[in-house]
Formats: structure tokens, C-alpha cells, sequence
């Protein structure tokens, strides 16, 4: 049985070391041996379109016209969104849109207002 830590980004069991790192096979993660991998988690920026560091609770507004995945609808130019979420993935601003409902939305689509 391994005794190496798990992953901290996918929790994936298959580590491994290298040198004074460790390295996670499965999503490419790697972190000092010394147990500071937290530390460089909190430390994650969404920034906008502009470059405006982005946080809970903000007013954004839509720079390009979104298509909506699996319906007709699209989310136009101009289109403003109060407060949103800052969430972890692909797509990491969550919000709800009028006429829309939940969306989730990537940071490079928006600038804040």
C-alpha cells in the first residue's frame, strides 16, 4: 500500500514522487512535499475580460453574444448579470440571467460594470 498523500485537485489515490514534488497522474496536479499545496489554492483570481478581479456578488455584463446549449435561446451583447458566483471549472461564474434561468458562464465572456 502507497503512503503518499492523495491528490488535492481530483483526490486521485495514483501519486507519485518526483524529486521533492509530488505528482498526480490523472489531472497533471503537482505540489511541494512540504504540505504548502493549500496555500497556493486560496491564492486562485478570476479576472474579466479587461482584467478586473472579479469576486462573489458583482455585476457583470455580456461581451459577446452566447449561444445557449441545447435550446434556441441566446444571451445577446449588453446583457447584465447581478450578483454572481465564483465557482472552481471550465465555466466559472455562476449566475442567474432574466428570461434565461442558471447559467453558468466563463470569465473571459464578461466585464464587470
Amino acid at each position: 500500500m502507497s503512503t503518499l498523500p492523495p491528490c488535492p485537485a481530483c483526490a486521485s489515490e495514483f501519486t507519485y514522487e518526483d524529486g521533492s514534488m509530488y505528482i498526480c497522474p490523472e489531472c497533471a496536479h503537482e505540489w511541494p512535499q512540504d504540505g504548502s499545496a493549500e496555500d497556493s489554492s486560496d491564492s486562485r483570481v478570476i479576472k474579466d475580460a479587461n482584467g478586473n478581479v472579479l469576486q462573489d456578488g458583482d455585476s457583470v455584463t455580456v461581451i459577446k453574444d452566447l449561444k445557449v446549449k441545447g435550446s434556441s435561446l441566446v444571451v445577446k451583447v449588453g446583457t447584465k448579470v447581478k450578483n454572481i458566483r465564483l465557482v472552481d471549472g471550465d465555466h466559472d461564474i455562476d449566475c442567474k440571467i432574466d428570461g434565461i434561468g442558471a447559467m453558468k458562464l466563463k470569465s473571459e465572456f464578461v466585464k464587470k460594470i
